[in-house]
Formats: structure tokens, sequence, C-alpha cells
């Protein structure tokens, strides 16, 4: 008896939980939220980690990124072999569960209310390992995006929690996914609100911090390692050297439009068998690896490099070159990694390879090469991602350098104009949705009705009764004052207003108020309206649609996909929402 005791108050508790999110301002729920998915998701991404450097650590001389060391002939054996076991799984695999990356996780946040599918994110996990430690040329942090998001996605679900709150979940996961595998928990909490959920709002910081905090505290507390690069030192010579930045700005610009363009052209091979595409993936890299190695692995032994000044202009552009043709081509083609470290190695080579030839004509200028590898990273990353603060707050905390931070705004400011307006292009994973006809709906009314579920504004003032009643049972229904009757009728639900029946019985024929004859409340005089379901977890943009379907003006709110009378719990009009949302917004829908 207890114990059924604590399973129904432990059942209504969610049942609160979940109505109190449905809300728009429900802050201290979702903080709850973002501790719980920063401890879950960080676990996940420490588990990715360990699994990538625990292996390399022993197969790889020196550290888990040397894959320089090895002999062409190992290199190619390498690359290969990860594209051949990625090309056996995907081709067993639906078509359907092999979209990973962050451009799914854009288009599940905000067309498909965000729910990612499970074995998306899980093959994401597996194909990211095999990526990483077979030598691939891409990075670790578009993977670690989508597990974060589907980490956070999966939570809840389990949880069964209300569309509305979705963006902010997403968030979190996301957050703590970035700040787990970089140890950047500002960098995480800005690329979650600038590139994930696209805006900036009070209710969604607080819990996606915490989510970051927490995503720190697990990869720290179990790894004790961070990644940053030792250039506190480095900064702006003098004010003169800013009219080199304007020229750096551009041609990384111009290298972000080219990555994105190539990105974008090889989709067209998509039509190709996905085992075929992953070995021209392999064959390419191969390739290109057998003369460049550096291109191999996430490549921060070669950021370390440029930033020491240990690289010559020509490897530093040959590097840069290698990695802008191979990285764009093989995500294109199907191979399961990220394009966001990439973007920093490019940019650090195309900035130190400038410092390092301004160093050789200019001597006595005192040139800071670590400075422009840092300049060139956050430019490079701003203008692809078109996420200018989140490079800017990333690089910030991989260097632990404020000095860096006045000269990367005016590189940033230019790199993105330019991108954006001169090679006309968007972020990389907006332009692959768009190019694969998944465009995102960017209409603020709707950003706006997404961020209130339906519990909020239905109303409870209603009785559930058959189509058949006696007087006696009318009068105890009128009696309780109800707003609505919700009446089931010929397999449909149907709305009567409470009064319609009151006014009925004041004038109610003999025979009813004898009791010798039934009310059928579908005969009555009353101002009936046909309901149709709409799913408790829904947000008002459901809703609108839900209405605008099935022809109607009101909407009961259910538990259940397939409901019976009894799972009505509230009634939700198109009166309500234009009255909550303001009505020349709601005319122009």
């Amino acid at each position: 008896m207890l114990k059924e005791k604590l399973l129904l108050k432990s059942s209504q508790a969610l049942q609160n939980f979940r109505h109190s999110l449905a809300y728009i301002d429900a802050l201290p729920q979702l903080t709850v939220l973002g501790l719980l998915i920063g401890a879950f998701t960080g676990l996940i991404i420490v588990a990715f980690r360990f699994l990538i450097d625990w292996p390399l650590g022993f197969i790889l001389p020196g550290d888990s990124d040397n894959f320089e060391a090895l002999s062409p002939l190992t290199r190619s054996v390498c690359i290969f072999a990860g594209t051949l076991s990625l090309g056996v799984i995907l081709f067993l695999l639906d078509k359907n569960r092999r979209d990973v990356g962050v451009a799914h996780v854009l288009d599940r946040l905000h067309n498909f209310q965000g729910y990612m599918p499970r074995s998306n994110w899980l093959w994401q996990f597996c194909g990211a390992l095999i990526c990483m430690l077979s030598g691939q040329s891409v990075g670790r942090e578009g993977p670690a995006v989508h597990m974060g998001a589907g980490a956070a996605s999966q939570l809840a679900q389990w949880l069964r929690l209300p569309h509305n709150s979705m963006p902010t979940i997403i968030a979190c996961g996301v957050a703590a996914a970035i700040s787990a595998c970089f140890d950047t928990p500002m960098a995480g909490v800005i690329f979650a609100m600038e590139v994930i959920v696209l805006e900036y709002t009070i209710v969604g910081f607080v819990p996606v911090i915490l989510a970051s905090v927490m995503g720190t505290v697990i990869s720290r507390a179990l790894l004790g390692e961070t990644l940053h690069f030792d250039v506190q030192t480095a900064s702006l010579g003098s004010l003169l050297e800013l009219a080199y930045l304007i020229p750096l700005a551009i041609i990384i610009s111009l290298c972000s439009a080219s990555y994105i363009k190539l990105h974008i052209l090889t989709f067209r091979f998509r039509s190709l068998p996905i085992f075929l595409r992953l070995q021209i993936a392999g064959a390419l890299t191969a390739a290109v690896a057998w003369f460049v190695p550096q291109i191999m692995g996430l490549g921060y032994d070669t950021i370390d490099q440029a930033v020491a000044g240990q690289l010559a202009v020509s490897i530093l552009l040959l590097i840069a070159f290698s990695k802008l043709l191979v990285t764009p081509i093989v995500v294109a083609l199907g191979v399961p990694g990220g394009m966001i470290g990439p973007c920093l190695i490019i940019g650090a080579c195309i900035g130190g390879s400038l410092a390092t030839a301004l160093h050789g004509f200019m001597p006595e200028a005192n040139i800071n090469i670590a400075f422009y590898v840092f300049i060139g990273m956050v430019a490079m990353m701003a203008a692809t991602l078109n996420a200018p603060l989140a490079a800017l707050v990333a690089v910030l905390e991989l260097s632990y350098n404020p000095n860096i931070i006045f000269p990367a705004m005016l590189v940033i400011v230019f790199a993105c104009v330019t991108t954006r307006h001169a090679f006309k292009l968007k972020s990389i994973f907006v332009e692959q949705l768009d190019h694969t006809n998944r465009a995102l709906d960017f209409r603020q009314t709707d950003q706006a009705l997404k961020k209130v579920g339906v519990r909020s504004l239905m109303s409870r003032s209603f009785v559930t009764c058959a189509q058949f009643c006696d007087y006696e049972e009318a009068k105890k229904i009128v009696a309780k004052n109800p707003k609505w009757i919700v009446v089931e009728a010929l397999n449909n639900k149907y709305a009567l207003p409470a009064a319609d029946l009151a006014a009925y019985l004041e004038e109610a024929p003999v025979e009813i108020l004898s009791l010798e004859q039934d009310i059928d409340l579908m005969e009555i005089p009353a101002r009936r309206q046909n309901l149709a379901a709409v799913h408790e977890r829904a947000n008002l943009l459901e809703a609108i649609d839900t209405l605008k379907t099935k022809g109607t003006q009101i909407l009961y709110v259910t538990r259940s996909g397939v409901p019976s009378l009894g799972d009505v719990i509230g009634i939700l009009t198109s009166d309500n929402i234009e009255n909550f949302y303001q009505p020349k917004y709601f005319s122009n829908r």
C-alpha cells in the first residue's frame, strides 16, 4: 500500500513538473534539467574521449594525435580500414539512420520538435570513434554536438517533457558536450545559443550555463585534462599591425567560402552508393596524407607547432590547402566526422603563414606568430559557422589571453561580412540544410509560439459526459459550474458550452422533467463544435497547425495518441491562443 502511494505521488509530481514546463518562464524547472543533462552528457563525452585517446596512446608514438610518425603505407592502411568499416556499417544501416552532425541537430530541433532518433546519435558515437581511431581528416566537435543533443533529447523523451522546452534542453546537451570535450564552458554556452538555438534568451541562458559547468566538472574530475595552447604572451605588436589584419580577414573569408562551396558541391555525388562514396573519401584522404600526414586526426599538434613557429610558410600553406580540400569533401561523401576542428587548423595555418612571411620580410617588426595563428583560427571559425561570438569566446578560453580580443573582433567583422555578403553564404550548416531541402523556419512568430506549451493555456473548467443523460444528471453537471461539456458521439468528440445546457434545462419539456425521456446532448439547442486532439506535449505552433488542419476552433488536450473520453485533460480554443498572443501576429499566420 505504501509503495503504491509513493508511486502515485511520484507520478503526480512528474505530471506537475511537466505542466510547469509548459510555461514560458519555467526557469527553476529548466535549471534542474540543465543539471541532470550536464551530468548525463558529460559522462557520455568522457567515455567518447577515453575510447579515442586510450587506444591511440598505445598505437601512436608520442601522443594520441601523432599520425605523422607512421609510415605512409601504415597511414593508408589505417585510413582504408576506417572507411571500409564505415562503409560496411552504413551499407547495413537504414538510410534514415545515417544522418548525423550539427546540420542534423538543427533540422531535428527546428523542424521536428527536438526529437533526435536514438539510432542516429548512437551511430554518430560509433562512427566518430572509427573516424578518430583511423585518422580521418575530420574533427570531433560536430559528433560531440550531436551526441550532446541526442543525450538531452533522449532524457526529455524518457520524461515525456513538453515540446516548448526542447530548445533549451537541446542547448543544455550541446553546451555540456562542448565543455566536456574541450574544457571551454563559456564557448559551449555561446555556441549552443548562437549556432543551435539561434537566439539568446534569459530563461535559456541560466540552465545552459549550469549544464556547461557540469560538463566541465565531469570532464576534469574523470580525465583531468584541459585543451589549451601556450600563447598567454601573444599580443599585437603595435597598432600599425592592424593593416595586416584586413588582408588576413579577406584571405580567411576566401578560404571559408571555398570550404563551404566545396562541401555543398560534393553533395551532388550523394546519389552514389554509400560504400562507394566512402571508398572515394578514403582514397582522397590516403592520397593527400601520403605527402601531408598533418591532415590526419584532430591536428592540434599542428597548431602547437604553428604557435611555436616551427613550420615554414610552404608547409603551413600546404597543410591549410590540403585540409581545405579533403575535409569538406569527405564529410559530404558520408564520413561521420566534424568540420569545426578542421576550420581551426586551416585558420591557424593561414594566420601562421602570414605572420611567418611578414617576419621574414620585416624581421625588425617583432611579429608575434602565435598571435596571428589564433587570429586566423577565430576568423575562420566565425566566418564558416557564422558564429562570431562563439568563435571569439572559444579562442579566448583556449588561449587564456585577453589581448587577442580587440584585434580578433576586427578580423571577425571583416571575415564574416565578406563571407556573408560578398560570397552570399550563410553558416555551413544552414547551407547544407538548404541544399538538402531541409530549410529552417526563421519566422519570429513561429519561434515565439514554439516557446509555449498547450498545457499553459488550456482550460480545466470542463466535464465529460455521455451523449445521453437524464434531467437529474444534467442538473448535477450544471451545478459543477463548468465552462465546457465534452461529449463523445459517433466516434467523435464535441464541445458545447455548459451555459447552453443550463438554458435548455430551464425550459425542458415535461417528458424530460419527469425523467420519462433522456436528454440527447447532440440534439438540444446548443453551440456544438467538433473537437480535434492535441497532445499535452505540443506547443502553440503545433496547436495552431492542428486547428487549421482539422478545420475547427477548439482542441482537447490529451495524454495519449489515441485517447478515450477519460484522457481529456484540458480544452484549448483559438481564442485562448489569440488572447495570449498579439492578434496582429496571430492574424498574419
